[in-house]
C-alpha cells in the first residue's frame, strides 16, 4: 500500500495555540503565575496528590513576587494549574 500525501493540514490547525500557551493579553507577573501553575499541576500529579491549587505553597505566598503584582501572579497561577490539569486528566494520562 502507498501512503497518500493530502498536503498541510487546513489553516485553523496552524493557528491554534499549544494547550500550554501563555495568554498574549498577560502581563509579565501572570506570565509568571501561568507557567508556574502549569509546573505546579505537574508536580502535583507526578506526586499523587489531589488537584487543589490552593495547596501549592507558591501559590499562597509567593514571596518572590513583589507585593503590587501578586493578584496578578496567582490569577495567571490558577489559570495555569487548571489548563494543566484539565489537560492531564482530559488526555487519559490517569
Amino acid at each position: 500500500m502507498v501512503a497518500q500525501y493530502y498536503g498541510p493540514p487546513p489553516a485553523r490547525y496552524a493557528q491554534e495555540p499549544a494547550w500550554d500557551h501563555i495568554p498574549p493579553e498577560f502581563r509579565a507577573a501572570q506570565q509568571r503565575g501561568f507557567r508556574d501553575g502549569i509546573e505546579g499541576a505537574k508536580r502535583d500529579f507526578k506526586n499523587h496528590r489531589p488537584p487543589n491549587v490552593l495547596n501549592r505553597d507558591e501559590y499562597r505566598d509567593p514571596h518572590f513576587i513583589s507585593p503590587p503584582d501578586r493578584a496578578d501572579y496567582r490569577m495567571g497561577f490558577r489559570r495555569g494549574y487548571d489548563v494543566a490539569m484539565r489537560h492531564i486528566y482530559d488526555a487519559g494520562r490517569y
